[in-house]
């Protein structure tokens, strides 16, 4: 007994290294700031030709993904998507704004317009790119609320039924968004579809598919709330 522990207290202390993620940790520099405005139903084309021609003098201080009016799932709406390196480096773009005269002038002219604004910060989720397109074409967002417990709980069965819709070959994945500050539990997919014909064909096609269904069945069992808009890229997005 004596020789155990005088062994113990030689043997160094283990020190615990287990990861207690479930998956691959998210990029915790680059983020990206996912906006939707509600503009006045009047103002709408008002708004765009505004946006068409000043949205140069905001790019000027970062980067946009895309910029996008809200055909079907909402009306009257824009959805834009802007990344930062850090929030050091938005913190820095946002204290830079208010000194630029321009676009100060246009923020004067675009805010009456509106009448909300809701900003939202996502990660990428580790499996997820952002996707690149130079053909036109249309956008989905798919936005879902998942159950409480994070990516820890759904992440994989979610992840299955995302890339068994991409597998399918009737779409492009463009990016998947985890929401780090807003509504947590939730998470953005957006897809590129040829235009909107093809979506509803692809999507008959997909729902045939016995991986597919098998894929959405089980990460059904983690779906609070679903919601799903067409969205037309605006003639100065990236994203096109």
């Amino acid at each position: 007994m004596l020789a155990l522990r005088s062994l113990l207290r030689k043997t160094p202390t283990i020190q615990a290294c287990a990861s207690f993620a479930s998956a691959p940790q998210q990029d915790h520099g680059r983020f990206y700031e996912l906006r939707t405005y509600d503009v006045k139903p009047a103002k709408m084309n008002e708004c765009m030709k505004l946006l068409a021609d000043r949205i140069h003098l905001r790019t000027a201080h970062s980067d946009m993904v895309g910029f996008w009016t809200v055909e079907m799932g909402g009306l009257n709406k824009v959805f834009h998507i802007w990344t930062y390196d850090s929030f050091a480096h938005r913190k820095r773009v946002r204290s830079a704004l208010p000194q630029d005269r321009n676009w100060q002038d246009t923020m004067s002219t675009l805010l009456p317009m509106l009448d909300k604004m809701n900003v939202e910060i996502a990660y990428l989720v580790p499996w997820s790119q952002l996707g690149k397109t130079d053909e036109e074409g249309v956008y989905e967002l798919v936005s879902f609320q998942m159950k409480t417990g994070g990516p820890a709980l759904w992440g994989e069965a979610f992840k299955a039924a995302i890339t068994s819709h991409a597998r399918t070959g009737y779409t492009k994945l463009m990016g998947v968004f985890h929401t780090e500050y807003g509504l947590l539990n939730k998470v953005h997919v957006l897809w590129w579809h040829k235009d909107p014909d093809s979506r509803a064909a692809g999507r008959h096609f997909a729902h045939e598919d016995a991986r597919v269904v098998s894929a959405v069945r089980e990460s059904a069992r983690f779906l609070v709330s679903q919601e799903n808009m067409l969205l037309f890229p605006a003639t100065f997005s990236p994203l096109k």
